[in-house]
């Protein structure tokens, strides 16, 4: 299904503390000793579907085998704009509306459309497509377009600490954006296109936020664990950005929280 609508950039600033990793000062708290997740996974899907969308129910459950998988971060943005149709997604927001839209504009594309996968912010393809998911993702990688940032998360008691990997002679600057999502839940849709279907949504954003920049060389990150603990899961992406202030290319991310059942 496709549509047309306004473009509005959505972030907002998030205070850090932030210094680069080859000089790190000591820290209260040593991070948890277990083994930190894979600093480079093999990609980015960002699936962009809605609940009153016929054609979306293939692409959310394509979606919940990829949410599943350690080596890709995947995550899905509920949009608002087939509400009309009779029932309001119950996960959508404006926001997320605002970042299909973005993307339209990164990609000279004349309209967006449901289901959506957007992959490492490079390209874009039929997000109920397994073969064409899978094949981005495997020509991404083999081409040098994959992570080329490695990003290692870890954590105390009170903050979790993302280590932002060296570009070395790569891109130089990317913002630090962190992905909000909510746990896996049902949703029994009781109007619209899809009136009588009970589906499961996987990594649902509800909240995208930009948390600083990044150089091109190794840098730290804090988050107080206070705010990762409010929400249902997040990620937290090294992403391009156009002079335009259109998203660019994904050069790195990692889960920072993850919910794996429902």
């Amino acid at each position: 299904m496709a549509s047309r609508g306004p473009l509005r950039l959505a972030a907002f600033a998030l205070a850090l503390s932030t210094f680069a990793g080859a000089s790190l000062a000591s820290e209260p708290e040593k991070p948890q000793a277990d083994k930190p997740q894979t600093d480079k996974p093999l990609g980015v899907v960002e699936l962009f579907t809605s609940q009153g969308c016929s054609s979306c129910p293939p692409a959310d459950e394509f979606f919940a085998e990829l949410a599943a998988k350690e080596n890709v971060v995947a995550l899905a943005y509920h949009v608002n704009y087939w509400d009309y149709l009779g029932w309001q997604d119950t996960l959508s927001n404006k926001e997320n509306t605002d970042r299909q839209y973005d993307y339209m504009r990164a990609f000279g594309s004349r309209s967006v459309y449901t289901p959506q996968a957007v992959i490492n912010g490079r390209s874009h393809v039929n997000g109920a497509s397994r073969k064409d998911v899978d094949g981005a993702l495997a020509r991404m990688d083999r081409v040098g377009e994959g992570m080329r940032v490695g990003i290692k998360v870890s954590r105390t008691s009170d903050r979790v600490m993302i280590d932002a990997g060296d570009a070395g002679n790569g891109p130089s600057d990317a913002h630090v954006v962190i992905v909000y999502f909510d746990p896996p839940q049902m949703v029994k849709i009781g109007q619209g296109e899809n009136s009588g279907r009970s589906l499961t949504y996987w990594n649902a954003v509800s909240d995208i936020q930009t948390a600083g920049m990044w150089h091109g060389k190794a840098q730290r990150y804090e988050l107080p664990m206070s705010e990762i603990a409010k929400k249902g899961g997040c990620a937290v992406l090294l992403q391009s950005v156009g002079k335009d202030g259109m998203p660019g290319p994904i050069l790195g991310a990692a889960f920072i929280r993850k919910p794996d059942r429902l």
